[in-house]
């Protein structure tokens, strides 16, 4: 018999939205409303006879509230999208290209030797509006596969919107709407959140329209709740999430969008009370890069880090169970060029302590590449700090895939990765072909109808020649016009195929 803790899951793909309310005190309150902190000094009498008279002005808290979501409401919408889902056939797919795109690329390029078919699926969610000119944050999860996705406003207007980018390691996207003069949702600071502080919830949970609600911050700084490959720093909250909500502000007392409402932990699928935002700045940040770069890059140490417990503080005469233990460094890395070696411990992060090994991961890949951080290691009995200047994280562990970056093209839906001579070869190409290798192609997308193939080896688009991702996402990145044309090689020849929405 399962324990009654194995019943629990972690449920994602839903809309963090409203938070139960708070038990005040009518001390508490108070505050709230006077902005006295203090309790009164006498002790109280041991009997009191009420005398009819509120202890909080309600109406001036009723008036607080209504004012953030009237600001509030205007600037979330709710999103629906459409997407094609697979489901497995029973016709045989090519002997040669089955083991080849296991062996390369894993498991998720298809297990077994069928080829997919396909239907459609509804989905929906919520989002922010966090410009005048249409940009808007929800999570990755709600709009990750669209091929169409429709945005509806406060005011019922209904507006198609692209995906600009998204970023699966932090659950972010940004869509873009052509739109002028909207409302917004002003960003604020969520690094100055505390546990207890009221937060209003807003999303479209269950798609049955806009919703409030109200609640506290039950914790900040939450690591290694969702995926432990992740970046996370969630703010926990006692918000009510249920479908439909992902993607939805979180915001404070001012009307301060602090948080993009993106899980829960549940025994059923619904709401027990704990529920998990992506705090705002690291929104923001992930939305500034992809904007300005269309991509968003992280910093990297090169290191191998596991937690630091109580044995292993003894055993390397750590006073206390502090800091991440450096288990390996990679040759020619940051790390290694800095002087970290296996069996340091890295207790601070440019003057900031390190909780454990997800903290440490996002306090490196939320810096840019090429800053210098100080390094607090102890080491052989001592503390020293070390100066390191950030690498850049390789692509092979950073990369979404290319659909996921620039979904709304005419190449939505279509993987690539990189062309080592060892790929090469095996698709019968010479050694020093160049390109980058076409790994997936969604069935039904315009790739797919337009002919493009897993296996092909893209080697121009728009006339301009590519040699690695990168490169081949900033040309179509950077191509005019809805359609794209691509010289590839297929088996050794080439051909152009034009692929048009």
């Amino acid at each position: 018999m399962n324990s009654p803790t194995k019943r629990f899951e972690i449920t994602r793909r839903i809309a963090c939205v409203s938070i139960l309310a708070a038990l005040l005190t009518g001390a508490v309150i108070g505050s709230l409303v006077t902005g006295k902190t203090g309790f009164a000094a006498e002790a109280a009498p041991p009997f009191q006879v009420g005398d009819g008279k509120p202890l909080v002005d309600a109406s001036a808290l009723k008036q607080g509230f209504r004012a953030v979501a009237k600001q509030t409401l205007p600037a979330v919408v709710n999103i629906s999208s459409t997407k094609t889902v697979r489901t497995g056939g029973n016709v045989p797919r090519d002997p040669f290209f089955e083991p080849f795109f296991r062996d390369f690329f894993g498991d998720r390029f298809g297990r077994g030797f069928e080829f997919p078919r396909e239907r459609r699926e509804q989905g929906l969610g919520s989002g922010v509006i966090v410009s005048p000119d249409g940009y808007i944050l929800t999570n990755h999860h709600v709009i990750d596969g669209a091929t169409d996705i429709r945005v509806s406003l406060s005011d019922k207007r209904e507006l198609k919107a692209k995906v600009v980018g998204s970023d699966p390691k932090t659950d972010i996207a940004v869509l873009k709407v052509e739109e002028k003069n909207l409302p917004v949702l002003k960003l604020g600071d969520s690094s100055k959140l505390e546990v207890g502080d009221i937060v209003l919830a807003v999303g479209n949970p269950f798609g049955i329209g806009q919703t409030v609600t109200m609640g506290i911050v039950s914790a900040v700084a939450r690591h290694g709740v969702l995926d432990p490959e992740s970046y996370e720093d969630f703010i926990q909250t006692d918000a009510a999430i249920n479908p439909g909500n992902s993607g939805g502000a979180l915001v404070n007392v001012n009307g301060e969008l602090v948080g993009i409402n993106t899980a829960i932990i549940s025994r059923s699928g619904g709401n027990q009370g704990i529920g998990f935002a992506v705090p705002s700045n690291m929104a923001r940040n992930v939305m500034e890069q992809i904007v300005r770069d269309g991509r968003v890059v992280r910093g990297w140490l090169g290191v191998v880090i596991q937690p630091v417990n109580s044995g292993v503080a003894k055993a390397f005469g750590l006073s206390n169970a502090r800091g991440v233990l450096v288990g390996d460094v990679s040759a020619g890395s940051p790390g290694a060029k800095a002087g970290l070696e296996k069996g340091d411990i890295i207790l601070e992060f440019n003057g900031q302590p390190v909780s454990d090994v997800a903290d440490l991961r996002w306090k490196v890949a939320s810096t840019r590449p090429k800053s210098t951080v100080q390094l607090k290691v102890f080491r052989n009995g001592k503390e020293m700090t070390l100066p390191v200047t950030l690498g850049e994280l390789p692509e092979e562990q950073n990369r979404s895939g290319f659909s996921r970056e620039d979904r709304g093209s005419v190449l939505d839906g279509v993987q690539v990765d990189e062309l080592t001579p060892q790929v090469a070869r095996q698709l019968g190409l010479p050694r020093d072909t160049f390109g980058v290798v076409i790994t997936d192609v969604r069935p039904g997308s315009p790739a797919a109808e337009a002919g493009l193939r897993r296996g092909d080896v893209v080697q121009e688009v728009n006339r301009r020649r590519v040699t690695n991702v990168t490169s081949f996402e900033r040309a179509v990145r950077e191509g005019e016009g809805n359609s794209v044309l691509l010289l590839v090689n297929r088996g050794g020849n080439t051909m152009f195929i034009v692929i048009e929405p």
